[in-house]
This record gives C-alpha cells, structure tokens and sequence, in this order.
C-alpha cells in the first residue's frame, strides 16, 4: 500500500517564542517612543532652483507632520494587533503577559510568580505557553527550515 506523507514544517519553539517576547519588547518601546526625525526642521534651507508650482508638499513641516501621521497610524495598528492577540489567550496566561510587557513599569519573573501565587515551575511553563499562543494568534510562528508564516 502507498502510504500518504504530509510534509508538514516543523515549528521551532524556541525561536517562535523568542520572537513573541521580541514583538513585546517591540510593543513596549512603541508606547514609549516618539522618533527624532519626525520633528520639523527649524532651520531654513535655501536653493538657487527656482520653486515650482506642484501639487507636492515642499515644507518641512508639512512633509514631517506628514511621516509623523503615517508612523502613528502604523504604531497603532501594531499596537491594536498585539491586544487583539493577547485578548485571545487564557485569563492566566493575559496575565501573565500584560504583567510583564504591556505596563508602564517593568516587573521580574520572580515578582510576577509571586503575585500570582504560582511555583516558578507552575509560571515558567505557563509563560512559555502564553508565548508560544500569543505567536500564533499573531501569526508569527517560525519553522525549523527557517521560514515563518509572512
């Protein structure tokens, strides 16, 4: 009899969870950062060109504010994606996560254990779960021949 064979990739757990705690990480600094290059230019710019009549912004300002408004609206919707996603993972596992990299202050493994009344082993398997979760509902999974799902 032929037997049917699925190639069907391997996931590799590791690197799908580092790349979860990456995406947090990522999360954390987007709530923080504001980016220097997005702020106008003060100092004016001369040229002997002769300007020309277009429909096309020329100001600093204008194209700053601009660059600005579009990396908002990218930063909001990478930061409403990784709620959603969080959203969609049990009440302890939410927890956990949001403990750790959805605050404004950062907490220890060992503090959130400890306030959750879980044994480090009980909260490392957990969080391990949480991330290797929140992965998928992101659709961020890597695979052992080194692809990912994008």
């Amino acid at each position: 009899m032929n037997q049917l064979t699925l190639n069907i990739p391997q996931i590799d757990e590791e690197a799908t969870k580092l790349k979860a705690e990456k995406l947090l990480d990522q999360y954390r600094l987007y709530l923080l950062q504001v980016p220097d290059d997005f702020l106008p230019k003060v100092t004016p710019t001369y040229s002997i060109v002769p300007p020309s009549i277009t429909n096309e912004f020329h100001s600093s300002t204008e194209e700053a504010a601009l660059k600005r408004l579009d990396w908002e609206i990218q930063r909001d919707k990478f930061l409403k994606r990784i709620q959603r996603a969080v959203n969609r993972l049990s009440q302890r596992e939410r927890q956990i996560i949001v403990m750790l990299y959805m605050q404004p202050e950062e907490m220890y493994d060992y503090e959130v254990y400890a306030e959750m009344d879980l044994s480090q082993r009980s909260y490392y398997r957990v969080k391990a779960k949480a991330l290797y979760r929140l992965a998928f509902a992101l659709r961020e999974e890597v695979y052992k021949d080194g692809g990912t799902t994008e």
